[in-house]
Protein backbone atom coordinates (compact mmCIF):
# COMPACT_ATOMS: atom_id res chain seq x y z
CA UNK A 1 0.00 0.00 0.00
CA UNK A 2 1.61 3.30 -1.07
CA UNK A 3 2.84 5.67 1.60
CA UNK A 4 2.50 9.39 1.15
CA UNK A 5 2.27 12.62 3.11
CA UNK A 6 0.96 16.12 2.65
CA UNK A 7 2.15 19.37 4.18
CA UNK A 8 0.72 22.87 4.50
CA UNK A 9 4.25 24.21 4.03
CA UNK A 10 4.94 24.74 0.29
CA UNK A 11 8.67 23.94 0.54
CA UNK A 12 8.02 20.67 2.38
CA UNK A 13 5.23 19.75 -0.04
CA UNK A 14 7.55 20.33 -3.00
CA UNK A 15 9.97 17.76 -1.59
CA UNK A 16 7.18 15.32 -0.69
CA UNK A 17 5.96 15.57 -4.28
CA UNK A 18 9.50 14.77 -5.44
CA UNK A 19 9.54 11.79 -3.09
CA UNK A 20 6.27 10.51 -4.54
CA UNK A 21 7.66 10.76 -8.07
CA UNK A 22 11.12 9.34 -7.35
CA UNK A 23 10.16 6.49 -5.00
CA UNK A 24 8.34 3.28 -5.83
CA UNK A 25 5.04 2.97 -4.00
CA UNK A 26 4.49 0.70 -1.03
CA UNK A 27 6.72 -0.98 1.52
CA UNK A 28 10.09 -2.44 0.49
CA UNK A 29 12.27 -4.31 2.94
CA UNK A 30 16.03 -4.77 2.69
CA UNK A 31 19.13 -2.96 3.87
CA UNK A 32 20.92 -2.51 0.54
CA UNK A 33 19.13 0.69 -0.57
CA UNK A 34 19.23 2.43 2.81
CA UNK A 35 22.89 1.49 3.28
CA UNK A 36 23.90 2.89 -0.10
CA UNK A 37 21.87 6.04 0.50
CA UNK A 38 23.37 6.64 3.93
CA UNK A 39 26.86 5.99 2.55
CA UNK A 40 26.31 8.83 0.08
CA UNK A 41 25.21 11.04 2.96
CA UNK A 42 28.32 10.35 5.05
CA UNK A 43 26.94 7.53 7.22
CA UNK A 44 24.98 9.68 9.70
CA UNK A 45 23.95 6.56 11.61
CA UNK A 46 27.51 6.41 12.96
CA UNK A 47 27.08 9.84 14.57
CA UNK A 48 23.80 9.15 16.36
CA UNK A 49 23.71 9.39 20.15
CA UNK A 50 23.29 6.06 21.98
CA UNK A 51 19.91 4.66 20.95
CA UNK A 52 17.04 2.50 22.17
CA UNK A 53 15.55 0.39 19.36
CA UNK A 54 12.00 -0.99 19.63
CA UNK A 55 10.16 -3.53 17.44
CA UNK A 56 6.77 -5.24 17.73
CA UNK A 57 3.41 -5.62 16.05
CA UNK A 58 1.52 -3.53 18.60
CA UNK A 59 2.76 -1.32 21.41
CA UNK A 60 6.15 -0.32 20.06
CA UNK A 61 5.05 3.29 19.59
CA UNK A 62 3.68 3.51 23.12
CA UNK A 63 6.86 1.94 24.46
CA UNK A 64 8.88 4.59 22.63
CA UNK A 65 6.65 7.31 24.08
CA UNK A 66 7.28 5.98 27.60
CA UNK A 67 11.03 5.77 27.00
CA UNK A 68 11.19 9.33 25.72
CA UNK A 69 9.04 10.73 28.52
CA UNK A 70 11.06 8.95 31.22
CA UNK A 71 14.40 10.02 29.77
CA UNK A 72 13.23 13.61 29.48
CA UNK A 73 11.89 13.51 33.05
CA UNK A 74 15.41 12.49 34.12
CA UNK A 75 16.82 15.61 32.45
CA UNK A 76 18.06 14.03 29.21
CA UNK A 77 17.59 15.41 25.72
CA UNK A 78 16.08 12.84 23.37
CA UNK A 79 15.79 12.44 19.62
CA UNK A 80 12.85 10.27 18.54
CA UNK A 81 11.92 8.59 15.27
CA UNK A 82 8.45 7.03 15.11
CA UNK A 83 5.86 6.14 12.50
CA UNK A 84 3.39 6.63 11.05
CA UNK A 85 2.44 10.26 11.47
CA UNK A 86 -1.17 11.09 12.21
CA UNK A 87 -1.56 14.62 10.80
CA UNK A 88 1.84 16.13 9.94
CA UNK A 89 4.87 14.35 8.51
CA UNK A 90 6.94 16.26 11.10
CA UNK A 91 5.54 14.03 13.86
CA UNK A 92 7.89 11.25 12.76
CA UNK A 93 11.05 13.19 13.66
CA UNK A 94 11.58 14.81 17.04
CA UNK A 95 14.91 16.60 17.56
CA UNK A 96 16.01 17.01 21.18
CA UNK A 97 12.37 16.95 22.26
CA UNK A 98 10.84 19.13 19.55
CA UNK A 99 9.16 18.22 16.28
CA UNK A 100 11.35 19.02 13.31
CA UNK A 101 10.62 22.47 11.87
CA UNK A 102 9.31 22.79 8.31
CA UNK A 103 12.35 24.69 7.03
CA UNK A 104 14.78 22.06 8.31
CA UNK A 105 12.55 19.25 7.07
CA UNK A 106 12.36 20.69 3.56
CA UNK A 107 16.14 21.13 3.41
CA UNK A 108 16.86 17.61 4.67
CA UNK A 109 14.34 16.02 2.32
CA UNK A 110 15.97 17.86 -0.58
CA UNK A 111 19.43 16.72 0.51
CA UNK A 112 18.39 13.08 0.79
CA UNK A 113 16.46 13.07 -2.47
CA UNK A 114 19.35 14.76 -4.28
CA UNK A 115 21.61 11.93 -3.10
CA UNK A 116 19.20 9.13 -4.00
CA UNK A 117 19.72 8.96 -7.74
CA UNK A 118 19.52 5.39 -9.16
CA UNK A 119 18.82 3.93 -5.70
CA UNK A 120 15.02 4.37 -5.76
CA UNK A 121 14.60 4.34 -1.97
CA UNK A 122 11.15 3.83 -0.51
CA UNK A 123 9.17 6.48 1.34
CA UNK A 124 10.25 5.01 4.68
CA UNK A 125 13.89 4.69 3.65
CA UNK A 126 14.01 8.37 2.70
CA UNK A 127 12.28 9.26 5.96
CA UNK A 128 14.80 7.21 7.94
CA UNK A 129 17.72 8.90 6.18
CA UNK A 130 16.22 12.33 6.91
CA UNK A 131 15.80 11.45 10.58
CA UNK A 132 19.32 10.09 10.94
CA UNK A 133 20.81 13.17 9.24
CA UNK A 134 18.84 15.42 11.57
CA UNK A 135 19.91 13.44 14.63
CA UNK A 136 23.56 13.34 13.61
CA UNK A 137 23.67 17.14 13.31
CA UNK A 138 21.99 18.07 16.58
CA UNK A 139 23.27 17.23 20.06
CA UNK A 140 21.22 14.95 22.31
CA UNK A 141 21.89 12.49 25.10
CA UNK A 142 20.09 9.61 23.44
CA UNK A 143 17.72 8.56 20.67
CA UNK A 144 14.57 6.44 20.72
CA UNK A 145 13.97 4.69 17.41
CA UNK A 146 10.87 2.73 16.45
CA UNK A 147 11.13 -0.01 13.85
CA UNK A 148 8.95 0.68 10.83
CA UNK A 149 8.11 -2.84 9.63
CA UNK A 150 9.54 -6.13 10.85
CA UNK A 151 13.06 -5.68 12.17
CA UNK A 152 15.78 -7.65 10.41
CA UNK A 153 15.34 -5.87 7.07
CA UNK A 154 13.82 -2.63 8.33
CA UNK A 155 15.64 0.56 7.32
CA UNK A 156 16.25 1.49 10.96
CA UNK A 157 18.27 -1.68 11.45
CA UNK A 158 21.45 -0.04 10.20
CA UNK A 159 22.02 1.01 13.82
CA UNK A 160 25.02 -1.03 14.90
CA UNK A 161 25.45 -0.31 18.62
CA UNK A 162 22.13 0.35 20.38
CA UNK A 163 21.98 0.66 24.15
CA UNK A 164 19.10 -1.81 24.38
CA UNK A 165 16.55 -3.36 22.06
CA UNK A 166 12.96 -4.22 22.88
CA UNK A 167 10.20 -6.33 21.38
CA UNK A 168 6.62 -5.43 22.25
CA UNK A 169 3.54 -7.58 21.62
CA UNK A 170 3.59 -9.71 18.47
CA UNK A 171 0.74 -10.75 16.22
CA UNK A 172 -0.03 -11.85 12.68
CA UNK A 173 0.32 -8.79 10.46
CA UNK A 174 2.11 -7.79 7.24
CA UNK A 175 2.34 -11.45 6.28
CA UNK A 176 3.33 -10.55 2.72
CA UNK A 177 6.59 -9.17 4.09
CA UNK A 178 7.26 -11.02 7.34
CA UNK A 179 5.91 -14.53 6.80
CA UNK A 180 2.60 -16.23 7.40
CA UNK A 181 3.36 -17.76 10.81
CA UNK A 182 4.05 -16.21 14.19
CA UNK A 183 7.38 -18.05 14.25
CA UNK A 184 8.49 -16.36 11.03
CA UNK A 185 7.28 -12.96 12.20
CA UNK A 186 9.02 -13.32 15.57
CA UNK A 187 12.26 -14.24 13.84
CA UNK A 188 12.05 -11.12 11.69
CA UNK A 189 11.36 -8.89 14.70
CA UNK A 190 14.27 -10.45 16.59
CA UNK A 191 16.53 -9.38 13.75
CA UNK A 192 17.14 -6.07 15.55
CA UNK A 193 19.23 -7.95 18.14
CA UNK A 194 22.82 -6.70 18.25
CA UNK A 195 25.87 -8.02 20.05
CA UNK A 196 26.56 -6.02 23.18
CA UNK A 197 22.97 -4.81 23.59
CA UNK A 198 20.43 -6.64 25.78
CA UNK A 199 17.17 -7.69 24.11
CA UNK A 200 14.14 -7.18 26.36
CA UNK A 201 11.01 -9.03 25.29
CA UNK A 202 7.39 -9.06 26.41
CA UNK A 203 5.90 -12.53 26.92
CA UNK A 204 4.76 -14.04 23.63
CA UNK A 205 3.28 -17.32 22.45
CA UNK A 206 5.79 -20.09 23.26
CA UNK A 207 6.73 -20.68 19.62
CA UNK A 208 7.44 -16.95 19.17
CA UNK A 209 9.59 -16.86 22.30
CA UNK A 210 11.57 -19.83 21.02
CA UNK A 211 12.13 -18.14 17.66
CA UNK A 212 13.35 -14.93 19.33
CA UNK A 213 15.64 -16.87 21.66
CA UNK A 214 17.14 -18.78 18.72
CA UNK A 215 18.00 -15.60 16.80
CA UNK A 216 19.45 -14.00 19.93
CA UNK A 217 21.60 -17.01 20.74
CA UNK A 218 22.96 -17.08 17.20
CA UNK A 219 24.05 -13.47 17.68
CA UNK A 220 25.31 -13.84 21.22
CA UNK A 221 22.70 -11.48 22.61
CA UNK A 222 21.29 -11.83 26.13
CA UNK A 223 17.49 -12.05 26.24
CA UNK A 224 15.48 -10.74 29.18
CA UNK A 225 12.04 -12.30 28.79
CA UNK A 226 8.91 -11.35 30.71
CA UNK A 227 7.77 -14.21 32.91
CA UNK A 228 11.19 -15.84 32.94
CA UNK A 229 13.64 -13.07 33.76
CA UNK A 230 11.34 -10.34 34.99
CA UNK A 231 7.72 -9.85 36.01
CA UNK A 232 5.12 -7.22 35.18
CA UNK A 233 4.75 -4.57 37.87
CA UNK A 234 1.00 -3.79 37.81
CA UNK A 235 1.57 -0.46 39.58
CA UNK A 236 3.18 1.10 36.52
CA UNK A 237 0.12 3.08 35.49
CA UNK A 238 0.49 5.82 32.90
CA UNK A 239 -1.40 8.57 31.16
CA UNK A 240 -2.37 5.95 28.55
CA UNK A 241 -5.25 3.68 29.55
CA UNK A 242 -5.38 -0.10 29.40
CA UNK A 243 -3.62 -3.18 30.74
CA UNK A 244 -1.67 -3.43 27.48
CA UNK A 245 -0.17 -0.04 28.27
CA UNK A 246 0.91 -1.33 31.68
CA UNK A 247 2.87 -4.03 29.85
CA UNK A 248 4.37 -1.47 27.45
CA UNK A 249 5.40 0.70 30.39
CA UNK A 250 7.08 -2.31 32.00
CA UNK A 251 8.95 -3.03 28.76
CA UNK A 252 10.24 0.55 28.72
CA UNK A 253 11.34 0.31 32.37
CA UNK A 254 13.16 -2.98 31.80
CA UNK A 255 14.93 -1.55 28.74
CA UNK A 256 16.15 1.41 30.76
CA UNK A 257 17.31 -0.84 33.60
CA UNK A 258 19.10 -3.28 31.31
CA UNK A 259 21.60 -0.72 29.99
CA UNK A 260 24.28 1.10 31.97
CA UNK A 261 24.97 4.20 29.87
CA UNK A 262 22.06 6.33 31.13
CA UNK A 263 20.71 6.04 34.66
CA UNK A 264 17.02 6.73 35.06
CA UNK A 265 15.69 6.59 38.59
CA UNK A 266 12.31 5.21 39.56
CA UNK A 267 10.94 8.65 40.43
CA UNK A 268 11.88 10.03 37.02
CA UNK A 269 10.35 7.05 35.29
CA UNK A 270 7.08 7.36 37.19
CA UNK A 271 6.99 11.08 36.43
CA UNK A 272 7.51 10.29 32.75
CA UNK A 273 4.64 7.81 32.75
CA UNK A 274 2.20 10.47 33.91
CA UNK A 275 3.33 12.95 31.23
CA UNK A 276 3.71 10.57 28.29
CA UNK A 277 1.54 11.37 25.28
CA UNK A 278 0.75 9.10 22.35
CA UNK A 279 -2.30 10.33 20.43
CA UNK A 280 -5.13 8.11 19.16
CA UNK A 281 -4.68 5.49 21.85
CA UNK A 282 -8.09 5.50 23.56
CA UNK A 283 -7.96 9.27 23.57
CA UNK A 284 -10.98 11.35 24.51
CA UNK A 285 -11.21 14.15 21.99
CA UNK A 286 -11.62 17.71 23.15
CA UNK A 287 -14.62 19.87 22.36
CA UNK A 288 -13.98 21.00 18.81
CA UNK A 289 -15.31 21.36 15.26
CA UNK A 290 -15.70 17.58 14.86
CA UNK A 291 -16.99 16.58 18.28
CA UNK A 292 -19.25 19.62 18.82
CA UNK A 293 -19.40 19.03 22.55
CA UNK A 294 -20.43 15.36 22.28
CA UNK A 295 -18.31 12.76 24.13
CA UNK A 296 -16.11 11.23 21.42
CA UNK A 297 -13.19 8.82 21.76
CA UNK A 298 -10.45 7.91 19.31
CA UNK A 299 -8.38 4.74 19.01
CA UNK A 300 -6.13 3.50 16.21
CA UNK A 301 -7.29 -0.10 16.49
CA UNK A 302 -5.91 -0.98 13.07
CA UNK A 303 -5.46 -4.74 13.44
CA UNK A 304 -6.91 -7.66 15.36
CA UNK A 305 -4.58 -7.43 18.36
CA UNK A 306 -5.21 -3.68 18.71
CA UNK A 307 -8.96 -4.27 18.44
CA UNK A 308 -8.69 -6.90 21.19
CA UNK A 309 -6.94 -4.40 23.47
CA UNK A 310 -9.59 -1.80 22.66
CA UNK A 311 -12.33 -4.32 23.44
CA UNK A 312 -10.84 -4.86 26.90
CA UNK A 313 -10.85 -1.10 27.45
CA UNK A 314 -14.47 -0.85 26.39
CA UNK A 315 -15.37 -3.61 28.83
CA UNK A 316 -14.10 -1.31 31.59
CA UNK A 317 -15.20 2.05 30.19
CA UNK A 318 -18.54 1.23 28.66
CA UNK A 319 -19.99 0.44 25.24
CA UNK A 320 -20.03 3.11 22.55
CA UNK A 321 -21.41 3.95 19.12
CA UNK A 322 -18.49 2.83 16.96
CA UNK A 323 -17.45 4.57 13.74
CA UNK A 324 -15.11 2.19 11.92
CA UNK A 325 -12.93 2.41 8.82
CA UNK A 326 -10.67 -0.55 8.00
CA UNK A 327 -7.82 -0.75 5.50
CA UNK A 328 -8.12 -3.37 2.77
CA UNK A 329 -5.09 -5.33 4.00
CA UNK A 330 -6.56 -5.84 7.49
CA UNK A 331 -8.96 -8.53 8.74
CA UNK A 332 -12.18 -6.54 9.01
CA UNK A 333 -14.24 -9.54 10.13
CA UNK A 334 -11.95 -10.24 13.08
CA UNK A 335 -11.75 -6.56 14.06
CA UNK A 336 -15.55 -6.22 14.05
CA UNK A 337 -15.90 -9.48 16.01
CA UNK A 338 -13.62 -8.10 18.75
CA UNK A 339 -15.52 -4.82 19.02
CA UNK A 340 -19.08 -6.06 18.50
CA UNK A 341 -19.79 -6.98 22.16
CA UNK A 342 -19.23 -3.34 23.12
CA UNK A 343 -20.86 -1.59 20.15
CA UNK A 344 -24.08 0.31 20.73
CA UNK A 345 -24.10 0.62 16.95
CA UNK A 346 -21.72 0.44 13.99
CA UNK A 347 -21.19 3.07 11.31
CA UNK A 348 -18.73 2.07 8.58
CA UNK A 349 -16.89 4.58 6.41
CA UNK A 350 -14.02 4.74 3.91
CA UNK A 351 -10.41 5.60 4.77
CA UNK A 352 -9.65 8.53 2.49
CA UNK A 353 -6.78 8.09 0.00
CA UNK A 354 -6.17 4.47 1.02
CA UNK A 355 -7.48 1.09 -0.14
CA UNK A 356 -10.16 0.07 2.35
CA UNK A 357 -12.97 -2.37 2.98
CA UNK A 358 -16.20 -1.27 1.31
CA UNK A 359 -18.39 0.38 4.00
CA UNK A 360 -21.60 -0.76 2.32
CA UNK A 361 -20.47 -4.38 2.30
CA UNK A 362 -19.40 -4.19 5.96
CA UNK A 363 -22.76 -2.67 6.91
CA UNK A 364 -24.61 -5.38 5.01
CA UNK A 365 -22.52 -8.12 6.62
CA UNK A 366 -22.51 -6.90 10.21
CA UNK A 367 -25.49 -4.59 10.48
CA UNK A 368 -25.36 -0.86 11.01
CA UNK A 369 -25.07 2.00 8.59
CA UNK A 370 -22.44 3.42 6.29
CA UNK A 371 -21.26 6.97 5.68
CA UNK A 372 -19.04 8.81 3.22
CA UNK A 373 -17.15 10.98 5.71
CA UNK A 374 -16.37 11.34 9.39
CA UNK A 375 -18.70 14.28 9.73
CA UNK A 376 -21.53 12.32 8.17
CA UNK A 377 -20.70 9.24 10.26
CA UNK A 378 -20.90 11.17 13.52
CA UNK A 379 -24.01 13.11 12.54
CA UNK A 380 -26.95 11.95 14.59
CA UNK A 381 -24.93 9.69 16.89
CA UNK A 382 -25.44 10.38 20.57
CA UNK A 383 -22.72 10.08 23.18
CA UNK A 384 -20.63 8.11 23.78
CA UNK A 385 -19.00 7.74 20.36
CA UNK A 386 -15.76 6.05 19.29
CA UNK A 387 -13.78 6.45 16.06
CA UNK A 388 -11.55 3.44 15.35
CA UNK A 389 -10.06 1.10 12.77
CA UNK A 390 -7.21 2.94 11.07
CA UNK A 391 -4.47 5.33 12.16
CA UNK A 392 -5.06 7.27 8.94
CA UNK A 393 -8.67 7.75 10.00
CA UNK A 394 -7.47 8.75 13.47
CA UNK A 395 -5.25 11.40 11.90
CA UNK A 396 -8.17 12.75 9.92
CA UNK A 397 -10.25 12.99 13.11
CA UNK A 398 -7.52 14.90 14.95
CA UNK A 399 -7.10 17.31 12.06
CA UNK A 400 -10.83 17.95 11.71
CA UNK A 401 -11.06 18.58 15.45
CA UNK A 402 -8.09 21.01 15.43
CA UNK A 403 -6.03 18.70 17.67
CA UNK A 404 -2.74 18.62 15.81
CA UNK A 405 -0.08 16.56 17.67
CA UNK A 406 2.87 18.68 18.78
Amino acid sequence: MPDFARSDDPAVQTQLDRLTLLSPGGDRLGLDRITRLLDRLGRPQDALPPAFHVAGTNGKGSTCAFLRAALEASGRTVHAFTSPHLVRFNERIRIAGNLIEDEALADLLAEVLDASGNIEPSFFEVTTAVAFLAFARAPADTAVIEVGLGGRLDATNVIERPLACGIAALGIDHQQFLGKSLVEIAGEKAGIAKSGAPLIVLAQAPEAEDAIQKVAEERGVPVLLEGRDWAIDPTLRSSLLGEHQVRNANLAWQMLQAQEHLTVGRASFLSGLTSARWPARFQQLADGPLTKGIETWLDGAHNVEAARALSALLADHGSKHIVLGVLANKDADAIVAELAPHALSFTFLPVADHAHHDPAKLAARFGGRCANSLGQALDGLRAPRLIAGSLYLAGEALKLNDQIPD
